[in-house]
């Protein structure tokens, strides 16, 4: 039987934070020292504050990601950050493809595959985020909707080193809902078979995070579902004794 990855636990602060927030980036940086964790740790700032959380995170178990990036590695893209530019502020991962970002700006598979190559080209992990809405959801399509998506935002040099899958169910996120323990774990399987489609038995080392309102209320079961290999975290990652709380599903 294959070994599972190592799980990740990540932090996505969205659009929120300040300099006077990295001092939540201290705490979880001084408690995880005295804390023997099974998982990795991962706050995704704003790109604001990548520079200054790199110089906080120094020598912890805290690494740090962004939260998108430009398919384009430079040019005339007012307001975009390229992939390079968070690797150079201290990035070691990406999100590509959130809920958020596909809603609010449209953005198509196709975009997302392109961002995740950005993002492998300059030695950064994509996170892939896949999840359906709460239409698609109650129509059954749940399944359907994931296939497309991991086919079609799949780019093609997608290793189990690169990449990360995010299945975020849309209608779950910051919602206070969440799927069934079942549920989640059906679907991280489906993903897991989906993965070993497109890239064979290296599949098996791929993780699969869970998020949509991942609580320390909730932590510990969803972890423990099938083929959860972690979970990336909205609004509970922005105190260090919330998401010292989920993490401890790791302890």
């Amino acid at each position: 039987m294959a070994k599972s990855p190592k799980a990740l636990v990540a932090g996505n602060w969205k659009m929120n934070g300040t300099r006077a927030s990295l001092k939540e980036i201290r705490t979880l940086a001084s408690k995880l020292n005295d804390k023997k964790v099974k998982c990795n740790v991962m706050i995704c700032p704003p790109a604001t504050l990548l520079c200054e959380a790199k110089e906080v995170a120094k020598g912890s178990k805290v690494k740090l990601g962004g939260q998108d990036c430009h398919a384009a590695e430079s040019g005339a893209h007012t307001g975009h950050i390229s992939a390079g530019m968070l690797k150079n502020a201290g990035a070691s991962a990406v999100i590509v493809g959130h809920s958020e970002r596909r809603a609010d700006d449209g953005e198509t598979d196709k975009d997302v595959a392109a961002k995740a190559a950005a993002a492998h080209a300059n030695k950064l992990t994509a996170i892939i985020c896949v999840g359906e809405t709460l239409a698609q959801y109650e129509n059954k399509e749940t399944l359907r909707v994931i296939t497309a998506q991991i086919k079609g935002s799949l780019p093609e040099g997608a290793t189990a080193k690169n990449t990360i899958i995010a299945y975020e169910p849309v209608w779950a996120i910051g919602s206070g809902l969440t799927p069934t323990v079942k549920e989640v774990a059906k679907v991280h399987t489906h993903i897991r078979k989906r993965l070993n489609a497109a890239l064979g038995d290296e599949a098996d080392q791929v993780a699969i995070l869970y998020g949509g309102s991942v609580k320390p209320a909730n932590a510990q079961e969803l972890m423990s579902a099938a083929n959860v290999n972690g979970a990336l975290v909205g609004g509970a990652s922005l105190k260090a004794t919330d998401f010292l709380g989920i993490i401890a599903a790791y302890e």
